[in-house]
């Protein structure tokens, strides 16, 4: 077996034997396996595993938790999709990660797998913030966090009310979709709607972009119907008064169990006095990611967008 498969077994068996023995959920079992390794009280078997190997394991028994339960606000962006945005975040800031650090701040985090795929690719280079309305995944977000030993500042809480977070470099963000019930905080948003209830998604668009540096970028999963609905007039009012869109990227239907499912990566820049907007708008699809030659000619397609941007 490789090491995340013997990772994960052990992870699992263990989150079984506290369903079993303790009456708890699965998701519950692999907090309590996680908190056992950190505390010393469970050892993990596997020689020199890497910080992607455990993420992985981790990430797996957490589906499995997932799915055991099936709560709609417990879903986990898929590595395929946290690697193309960690790869378009490294694209957008080559000079910075060339000395330094960047902060960014995953507003509704979950169980951090978005995230922490991007602090694994780029490693050391990111000074992270995740913040999360949901107990148990943020409790799974820490645990994940330490075992790992990627530096995050979680706060337990609803991102669309008042954060104690300092502007950062960027944002990154699998968006949830749907309607806000909090009508009373809802009003303080531009984006709150004129009529009915406000649509979470676009309140946290707006947010997300308050909560930005000057210059700085967003990256958001997007549902690919985003710009269709009823409230998207206002959407695109308020995007543009407030950010450059600088590529919207279509992603391959064969990754989502159903069209009404599907994606897309939505990258803006918070518009800035000393900066321009990019010349065009990088407007592309990502092929089926098990054709190499079509995902090399796409990764080209970027390069040459951004030489000449």
């Amino acid at each position: 077996m490789e090491k995340f498969e013997q990772l994960f077994s052990f992870i699992n068996e263990k989150a079984e034997g506290y369903e079993q023995s303790d009456n708890l959920t699965y998701l519950e079992g692999v907090l309590h396996t996680l908190a056992g390794v950190l505390d010393e009280k469970l050892k993990l078997n596997v020689e020199d595993a890497s910080r992607e190997e455990l993420r992985k394991a981790i990430q797996i028994a957490i589906l499995k938790g997932m799915r055991k339960s099936s709560q709609p606000n417990h879903q986990m962006t898929p590595d395929s999709l946290g690697l193309l945005v960690g790869y378009f975040v490294e694209q957008f800031f080559e000079e910075e990660l060339k000395s330094g650090q960047i902060s960014i701040l995953d507003p509704t985090l979950g169980t951090g797998n978005l995230l922490f795929t991007i602090m694994n690719m780029l490693d050391g280079k990111i000074n992270a913030t995740g913040i999360e309305v949901d107990e148990l995944l943020i409790r799974l977000a820490g645990e994940s966090a330490e075992l790992l030993q990627q530096p995050v500042t979680l706060y337990h809480q609803d991102a669309l009310q008042s954060m104690l977070v300092d502007p950062v470099d960027a944002v990154v963000c699998d968006l949830p979709v749907g309607y806000y019930p909090n009508e009373e905080v809802a009003l303080e948003y531009e984006l709150c709607a004129k009529e009915g209830m406000s649509f979470a998604h676009h309140l946290l668009i707006e947010q997300s972009v308050k909560y930005t540096r000057d210059g700085g970028y967003l990256f958001f999963l997007i549902p690919a119907n985003l710009f269709e609905s009823e409230q998207a007039k206002e959407l695109h009012k308020y995007l543009k008064k407030n950010v450059w869109i600088q590529a919207v990227i279509q992603l391959p239907d064969n990754i989502f169990a159903a069209k009404t499912l599907a994606k897309s990566i939505l990258i803006l820049q918070k518009q800035s006095s000393e900066l321009k907007a990019p010349r065009e708008v990088l407007l592309a699809k990502v092929p089926n990611m098990s054709n190499k030659n079509a995902l090399s000619m796409f990764f080209e397609k970027v390069q040459l967008w951004k030489e000449n941007k």
